[in-house]
């Protein structure tokens, strides 16, 4: 369909132009023998459902792939529960591979309802909104994205 101002000629471009556009792939297979890093391993929290003064743990295996993390690698966790307020802030040790296991216990002030988790690494950027990836370096021709936080979630009753 064509508008009299041309703009779904216009609209037809941009979504072309922009799904090929997130594409996390590299664009060029890296020199042979080097492995570019790769995203961090999924994370778990459990259980489901925790009071104030339970015990929750925040997890993750090894990742299947070489995320090179190195061997100070730490992990920075977030909890925030339902108000807002950000009840848990802290970081733990993390494998070269990505496996970590934190555990804390539900602070008693924490309102009551979804409260959310957070796990990144820490202090490490993988794809950023700036055109530069330091995770990469030395391996030219990757195509950088824009990463959305991993979330999970709990939820905390009296």
């Amino acid at each position: 369909m064509k508008f009299a101002d041309g703009y779904s000629t216009l609209l037809l471009v941009v979504l072309v132009v922009t799904a090929g556009a997130c594409n996390s792939s590299p664009r060029e297979e890296p020199p042979s023998g080097q492995q570019p890093p790769c995203f961090p391993p999924a994370y778990s929290v459990s259980p489901a459902i925790a009071k104030p003064g339970a015990t929750v743990t925040v997890a993750a295996p090894a990742a299947a792939c070489n995320p090179q993390y190195g061997s100070n690698a730490r992990i920075q966790i977030s909890v925030t529960d339902h108000s807002g307020a950000e009840v848990i802030s802290a970081r733990a040790p993390m494998t070269d591979a990505g496996e970590f296991t934190f555990t804390f216990t539900v602070p008693e002030e924490s309102a009551v309802g979804e409260a959310i988790v957070t796990a990144m690494p820490h202090d490490i950027d993988w794809c950023d909104d700036t055109g530069k990836n330091n995770r990469a370096t030395g391996i030219p021709q990757l195509e950088l994205v824009s990463c959305a936080t991993p979330v999970e979630t709990f939820t905390i009753t009296r």
